[in-house]
């Protein structure tokens, strides 16, 4: 003991160091085995499916417009479809099933967007016959309410405020086609979009100081 004491304190440092570089060299193994452990069960992991990819990781095209309609093509039931491309380097599997290393010019999957039901009603003509004729209740017959029509035709669009009332509520898209369709507006055009609450709906939490 007191040869030890006598010793320098750089000899005492040196002992020291021994378990200090085993213990070192133990946790850099351990830790090589945890790499190893999660690479290994990330090799496991099923394939992403394309669908499943993050916002950011694919861009979809824009929706081919009817001429007619104004509406998406292909709108069935009031859900289209556009074609997404995922990003370059993205593996996952596309709408065929097949893992596939994409390269961003080719379609991963068909994403679905909400389109309208449109019967050949044109809000234009709407508006322009609740304007200029609504005192005959030209508006009303066009939009499949017959008996409105000849009640304002009879009084004379209700001496006026009628027509009025009905110039606004058509104009403002409360008032539509009978039969419960939309009506033809440009796609990107000023249309009415009603807000609702759905499954998809990303609510904000809220942040209290």
């Amino acid at each position: 003991m007191a040869a030890w004491l006598r010793m320098p304190i750089s000899g005492r440092k040196r002992k020291k160091g021994g378990p200090t570089a085993l213990w070192s060299m133990g946790t850099l193994w351990l830790a090589c085995l945890a790499v190893r452990g999660e690479a290994a069960a990330a090799a496991g992991d099923p394939p992403l499916k394309c669908e499943d990819l993050r916002v950011g990781q694919y861009i979809c095209e824009d929706p081919k417009i009817d001429n007619e309609t104004q509406e998406p093509l292909k709108c069935i039931n009031r859900t289209a479809y556009v074609a997404c491309l995922p990003a370059p380097n993205i593996t996952c599997k596309d709408f065929s099933g097949n893992e596939t290393q994409f390269t961003g010019t080719e379609i991963g999957f068909y994403k679905p967007v909400e389109c309208r039901n449109v019967n050949g009603y044109s809000y234009k003509v709407a508006v322009a016959l609740s304007l200029f004729l609504g005192w005959l209740g030209a508006d009303r017959f066009y939009l499949g309410y017959p008996a409105l029509g000849l009640l304002k035709f009879c009084t004379v669009g209700f001496c006026g405020i009628g027509s009025l009332i009905d110039f606004i509520l058509i104009s403002m898209q409360i008032v539509g086609p009978s039969d419960g369709s939309s009506y033809i507006i440009d796609y990107y055009g000023a249309r009415l979009t009603r807000l609702s609450i759905t499954n998809e709906t990303f609510r904000k939490p809220q942040m209290y100081p």
